[in-house]
């Protein structure tokens, strides 16, 4: 149902539960069965890329944390392992300011180019 309100352009609120992840997900419109939820990866560009490599053998959304000073990196680093694979970025959950951003990994980027990320 969410899939088709966001293809529909309709606006989509969530209740916040235990854990953020958890309300990212269901309002991202992405698969939420199964779901892979790691936290934060590792924050240097080697041992990130290492664990992505490893997590791309898992058939499943996958969910990460990350700072905004290194969104662009980590997202750079998902490309390069992953492909340009639809993502969404979601961030201030269930506040005044929630933004979600929707798109391939260089659409992402190239937004990102225009307006810096956020917390």
């Amino acid at each position: 149902m969410v899939k088709k309100a966001v293809q529909e352009d309709i606006n989509i609120e969530v209740i916040p539960g235990a854990v953020a992840f958890v309300s990212g997900l269901v309002i991202s419109g992405l698969p939420t069965a199964p779901v892979y939820f790691t936290g934060f990866l590792p924050s240097s560009g080697k041992g990130r890329r290492d664990a992505l490599v490893k997590l791309k053998t898992i058939a499943a959304t996958q969910v990460f944390y990350e700072a905004p000073h290194r969104i662009e990196k980590c997202l750079e680093d998902v490309r390069a392992v992953y492909g340009d694979v639809q993502v969404v970025i979601a961030r201030e959950l269930t506040k005044l300011h929630q933004e979600l951003i929707r798109g391939t990994v260089s659409e992402v980027l190239d937004g990102f180019s225009h307006k810096e990320p956020r917390g």
